[in-house]
């Protein structure tokens, strides 16, 4: 059944993020990310203690794909 729909205002969507109107019958987003973090960078916890005396994220990746998201649409 088609939606009436008024005047609509988006502000923002996210990344991985769906504005959708009206009938649907499937929808899924998808993204892809990477992350680089140094040594003790996602610790979570009451008492955590972290001793780090010459921390070093190495970000060099040779690979072109890691996670392709072609042909998920």
């Amino acid at each position: 059944m088609p939606a009436i729909v008024g005047a609509v205002n988006v502000n923002s969507i996210g990344n991985s993020g769906i504005f959708h109107i009206g009938d649907v019958f499937q929808m899924s987003p998808y993204s892809a990310a990477k992350t680089f973090a140094g040594s003790g960078s996602f610790n979570t916890g009451d008492r955590i203690s972290i001793s780090n005396s010459n921390s070093q994220t190495n970000t060099y990746d040779q690979d072109v794909n890691d996670q392709p998201i072609a042909l998920n649409m």
